[in-house]
């Protein structure tokens, strides 16, 4: 990697920010007064990658006289990505996240109702939440994992109404403690795996890859990151995982149009070599991310810990577009062979590519800006029906 990519990549949180913010709002997107799910993080920890708003004036009105939440609900979802079919029965999608949302079933049940989906209940054998030893004991509750937590479950749901959604419930967002729940989902038998989270690549994360997430047969998506053009996230950066950017989606004239979000991680690994089925010019590493879907204006339903803006709130960040990705995983009925990325870049046919749009300032270059052909902040493109996973 040249000096000058060096600087770019060193640069390209900054811009992505200063980017977000010079933006102008639309329809659904974050406002300022977007917060951070999970705003810090400590040494070795990991953070979500989540951001969540009340819904404004207007779209509370207007949530009024629809009867529709603000934000993108299951209908816009499947709508979007051309999700048809009654797929997804019997695959269990796993959710790993730290502490506890004690009302992520309650609320999982109100979404759900509110949008027409099936029950997916603790009682019907839908849905299940354990702690990272799999028992039912959970850990401390937290607001902000809360939000994450709803979002999961919720975005998984919209996706793949028919999946099973196994949750485990970290001690805190340790890395280890996070690699031994994620370890937990699969002796659990999850076929597929969503990780919100994560946390700047190092060198003992290589320890971390193969203690925690290599496994063989099950798909695992992680988030790419919400910090833009920048320093590779991991476990995104793991050559296992199916590393998921974000993106904005509108409808105009009664087509969807998708660009890439402003925040969308992306970066040129330091640590992990580039997988055989993987190209890519300026990048001699493993680059993020590999898909993308919605990272902006989903529809979530939270009463745990917010005060007064419990209830229905929108929420964004590329942990939106890990678990939508996830649940189409599910929903395909394929994940046995999604252990890596390679075969969504055998199959990118079934993508439709993700033009318009920038996480940074890199010149212009694919590794920030939304091109023809892959690129950094979305990846191959977004899911256009099934046949890609």
């Amino acid at each position: 990697m040249t000096r000058a990519r060096t600087i770019l990549l060193s640069l390209g949180a900054v811009g992505a920010a200063v980017l977000a913010m010079a933006q102008p709002a639309s329809a659904g997107a974050p406002t300022a007064t977007t917060r951070p799910s999970c705003s810090t993080a400590g040494p070795g920890e990991v953070r979500c990658f989540s951001e969540w708003r009340s819904p404004s004036s207007v779209e509370r009105s207007t949530a009024q006289a629809t009867a529709k939440p603000a934000g993108h609900g299951p209908a816009d979802i499947a709508s979007a990505y051309r999700l048809t079919g009654t797929g997804g029965a019997g695959v269990t999608v796993a959710i790993v996240d730290a502490f506890d949302n004690p009302r992520v079933e309650k609320d999982l049940a109100t979404y759900r109702a509110t949008f027409g989906l099936p029950p997916c209940t603790t009682a019907g054998g839908c849905f299940r939440k354990v702690n990272q030893r799999g028992g039912a004991t959970p850990p401390d509750a937290d607001p902000g994992w809360g939000v994450e937590i709803a979002l999961d479950v919720q975005a998984v749901s919209a996706s793949c109404p028919r999946c099973r959604i196994l949750l485990v419930e970290a001690d805190d967002p340790s890395f280890d403690n996070i690699g031994k729940a994620v370890n937990r989902a699969v002796a659990l038998g999850a076929d597929v795996v969503s990780n919100s989270y994560g946390g700047d690549e190092f060198t003992s994360a290589r320890t971390l890859r193969t203690r925690y997430y290599t496994h063989r047969g099950v798909a695992q998506v992680a988030s790419s990151g919400d910090f833009g053009f920048g320093t590779a996230q991991v476990p995104a950066a793991f050559p296992e995982m199916i590393a998921v950017g974000g993106t904005r989606l509108a409808r105009k004239a009664g087509a969807w149009k998708e660009t890439a979000w402003s925040g969308a991680g992306s970066g040129c690994s330091a640590w992990y070599a580039k997988p055989t089925w993987q190209q890519d010019g300026h990048c001699s590493m493993r680059t993020v991310a590999d898909v993308s879907a919605l990272a902006d204006g989903f529809t979530v339903r939270d009463t745990y810990g917010l005060g007064s803006d419990n209830g229905w709130i929108v929420v964004g960040g590329t942990s939106v577009a890990a678990p939508l990705v996830a649940g189409m995983i599910g929903r395909a009925g394929n994940a046995s062979t999604l252990d890596s990325a390679r075969y969504i870049y055998q199959h990118r046919s079934g993508l439709q590519d993700v033009v318009g749009g920038r996480n940074g300032f890199c010149g212009g270059d694919y590794l920030c800006t939304a091109v023809t052909g892959y690129d950094g902040p979305t990846g191959l493109g977004a899911p256009r029906g099934l046949s890609a996973l």
